[in-house]
């Protein structure tokens, strides 16, 4: 019976959140997932990218290089029609270094406070970088997920902006839909289907070492 080989991959964020969706999604293709959390020597790297994609890159190449493993890094966040792209890159610390998911939410409330709600689109962006243990990016993959944002918080699923995120058709936030739901739904989960089937390539041609 021929066994599978497990593939070690390092999910480089600290938000255990987040690294489960990743996670989720990943763990089913015979990946030995790890998350930063394992490791007692990560880097603190620097995000002062002027994109998603920087940011990602910057997560994946460096904590790679140091750790010498695979490591996929991810960078994601809101985009708000009304505030010209803010929160954008800075969606997690928006309303400050140190700021919680809530405070952050409460300042996107006041700062459309006087918006209309047909002005009140918005899109998440999740960019995902693979980087080779030499810190080399191997794969990247972008996606998006177009919403806009409620005046009051709905649900208690998900983490950051996801109870004002409402996915229109479905009347609901993410912070309301089942976890399964936003698997397919979500920015992340669209950004994974694309970035997959060019990891499994890579591993097929035997790049993967």
């Amino acid at each position: 019976m021929k066994q599978t080989v497990q593939r070690q991959l390092v999910l480089g964020t600290g938000n255990r959140k987040k690294a489960l969706e990743l996670t989720e999604l990943l763990a089913p293709h015979g990946f030995l997932l790890q998350t930063l959390a394992d490791f007692s020597d990560v880097l603190n790297v620097v995000e002062d990218g002027n994109s998603f994609a920087a940011n990602a890159a910057l997560k994946a190449t460096q904590q790679a290089q140091h750790l010498g493993h695979w490591v996929l890094g991810e960078d994601s966040g809101l985009v708000v029609d009304a505030l010209n792209g803010r929160p954008g890159i800075y969606s997690a610390r928006f309303a400050g270094p140190q700021a919680t998911d809530d405070e952050n939410n409460r300042l996107l409330l006041e700062e459309l406070i006087d918006v209309p709600d047909h002005q009140r689109t918005a899109h998440y962006v999740c960019h995902m970088t693979l980087s080779d243990p030499t810190g080399h990016v191997r794969i990247e993959s972008e996606a998006e997920c177009h919403g806009r944002i409620r005046r009051e918080f709905s649900g208690s699923g998900g983490f950051g902006y996801d109870p004002l995120f409402e996915i229109v058709e479905y009347h609901c936030t993410f912070g309301d839909l089942d976890g399964v739901v936003k698997q397919v739904l979500s920015h992340r989960a669209r950004a994974m289907y694309q970035f997959l089937p060019r990891l499994l390539t890579l591993i097929r041609r035997g790049d993967w070492t």
